[in-house]
């Protein structure tokens, strides 16, 4: 019996942002609204990708609410 081993790996990328009214509730820093795109490869082909949007912190990277 033969099984195959396929790498599948997703990423997200930040299309483009704008700063928003507010604070990170984790360190402080200011919030901004980011267009992002999640992309899924099955052996470095992308199969699938999908846009939406995110209230994220500008100095820690931390997603504070996304908007699918």
């Amino acid at each position: 019996m033969v099984f195959f081993c396929f790498l599948v790996d997703q990423r997200r990328k930040v299309k483009r942002s704008k700063p928003v009214a507010g604070s990170c509730s984790r360190c402080g820093g200011g919030a901004s609204v980011a267009d992002m795109m999640t992309q899924t490869r099955f052996c470095c082909v992308p199969f699938y990708w999908k846009s939406w949007k995110a209230i994220m912190c500008t100095f820690c990277g931390a997603m504070l609410k996304s908007y699918r």
